[in-house]
């Protein structure tokens, strides 16, 4: 039987050391000494003041990154908790969606007002940064508070990576990888802007239609879309003619298949971009406990040295310093949702000119959207609502156990509050 660690609170809500004693968490509940405040992961706050406690140092590992989150608090022989946390990566589509709807509102409904680039946000507020990178951030603090509220936390250890795009690129090319002088000799040197880069390479040629359209006029084109993590990197752009450009926007054309995508470095952009902040932000934030920083070639070594397997949480343990510290018997799994849907009506009317509304009841009987529900004795989330009473009911990972299921069938077990959140049994145990 894996062992289950209930994790308590004092009455002033501040956290204790877990516990292993299931029965007597049990009587005290019972007694009413004791109340539950959580459910996943379990954790209780007693009514009573404790003759005596005894709280040890635990470290927090977080393996940082741009889709997944590792936590791992651990003391010198065990490991208190563990986590894997999936963050969102459809925030800059949904901001692309956002302003196509503001600027046919504005087309409708304004055509006279000016645009006003000078009231742009990022030219108000210095430290700005894109909505995507900071709704990581800001998720990065979520997952660190929520352990830290329900373990007494002695020290926060970060790994930060920075990621020299010049030797990934070069790597993936197979060529030498730059040294020195070398980052300033480019492909791009003595040219005056990448667009006459781009056509010179190309020959000035449509290549995808090689001149046969007779269309003179020549555009460069984004392969990987900007609104996907592409940037105007030379090898992210090729040379079109006007009518193979409109006509591939239209999706009547395809490119050829000589034409690849190149590979996105956002994820190493990202984190290039948030370490600083999210190392300063953790540090003011959960100040007196004191926020280290530690690299990844580090965490590797240990990974390696110790036989561990390649997991974010296993990875956690390593940036903690405790590779062979007792691992948790059981993992949780966490994923990133949107809170909130503030789109009024759908983009394509219906006949007649009709803008339907996009949004439902936010409660529907008794149960709303992202809650954690049991249905036929198996634990799952709502992903669908329907004023009518059924529902979309999945799984974490998104596997499907519904698609229309009557709310009469379920049992509300937690309320959503933006995280769904799961535990599996721990199969990784170190290698002795």
């Amino acid at each position: 039987m894996p062992e289950a660690l209930t994790y308590v609170l004092d009455i002033d809500g501040n956290p204790l050391m877990p516990t292993k004693r299931c029965k007597k968490v049990c009587r005290l509940l019972k007694a009413k000494k004791a109340k539950v405040v959580k459910r996943t992961p379990f954790t209780i706050q007693l009514l009573y003041e404790p003759d005596s406690h005894v709280v040890q140092q635990i470290t927090l590992g977080v393996d940082a990154g741009s889709k997944h989150i590792g936590l791992s608090p651990c003391t010198d022989a065990k490991e208190l908790y563990a986590e894997d946390a999936k963050l969102r990566t459809d925030v800059s589509k949904k901001l692309t969606a956002r302003r196509e709807a503001r600027r046919t509102r504005r087309n409708r409904k304004t055509r006279y007002r000016k645009p006003r680039f000078n009231h742009r946000v990022h030219s108000k507020h210095k430290g700005w940064l894109a909505p995507s990178v900071e709704q990581k951030i800001t998720c990065h603090l979520n997952v660190i508070r929520k352990v830290t509220k329900i373990l007494p936390v002695s020290k926060i250890v970060i790994e930060t990576a920075s990621f020299d795009t010049q030797k990934l690129k070069a790597q993936l090319a197979g060529q030498k990888l730059p040294e020195g002088k070398d980052y300033q000799n480019g492909e791009m040197k003595d040219w005056l802007n990448i667009r006459d880069y781009v056509l010179s390479r190309d020959g000035y040629t449509c290549q995808c239609c090689k001149g046969e359209s007779k269309d003179k006029e020549l555009q460069v084109h984004h392969i990987h879309q900007r609104k996907d993590g592409g940037s105007s990197r030379p090898e992210n752009l090729v040379t079109l003619c006007k009518h193979c450009h409109q006509e591939y926007h239209k999706g009547n054309i395809e490119l050829p298949d000589k034409i690849l995508k190149p590979a996105s470095f956002a994820d190493a952009a990202f984190m290039g971009v948030m370490r600083k902040t999210l190392l300063e932000r953790a540090q003011t934030e959960f100040a007196p406990i004191p926020v280290e920083e530690t690299f990844g070639y580090l965490t590797r070594a240990k990974r390696l040295g110790h036989g561990l397997a390649k997991e974010h949480y296993v990875d956690a343990r390593c940036i903690a310093g405790h590779p062979e510290a007792r691992p948790a018997q059981t993992v949780f799994f966490s994923r990133k949702v949107r809170c909130h849907n503030r789109q009024i009506h759908k983009f394509n009317p219906s006949k007649g000119g009709i803008r339907k509304l996009n949004q439902s009841a936010k409660v529907i009987m008794g149960f709303q959207l992202f809650d954690k529900i049991r249905y036929q004795k198996t634990e799952c989330f709502i992903f669908g609502k329907r004023t009518s009473g059924r529902f979309d009911i999945r799984m974490l990972d998104g596997t499907k156990i519904s698609a229309s299921v009557s709310w009469k069938k379920l049992k509300r077990l937690e309320s959503s509050n933006g995280w769904l959140i799961d535990k599996r049994q721990n199969n990784i145990v170190n290698i002795e």
